[in-house]
């Protein structure tokens, strides 16, 4: 199995060998938010790669 390279260029892998990732959704409609909630859409969170709708396409990475 070929790992998807459109989904895996948007996972980051760091030193330690931990996945992050953005959240899905965070583009459109900020303009109600405060500052400090538009600053948590930019930040990267870690990706589990338990998640069974993910790991199909991440086979080599690394």
């Amino acid at each position: 199995m070929k790992t998807n390279k459109s989904y895996s260029k948007r996972i980051k892998v760091t030193k330690s060998g931990k996945l992050l990732s953005r959240k899905a959704g965070q583009n459109h409609f900020n303009a109600k938010d405060r500052r400090p909630a538009k600053s948590a859409k930019n930040r990267s969170s870690e990706f589990h790669i338990s998640n069974k709708s993910a790991s199909r396409y991440l086979v080599n990475i690394k």
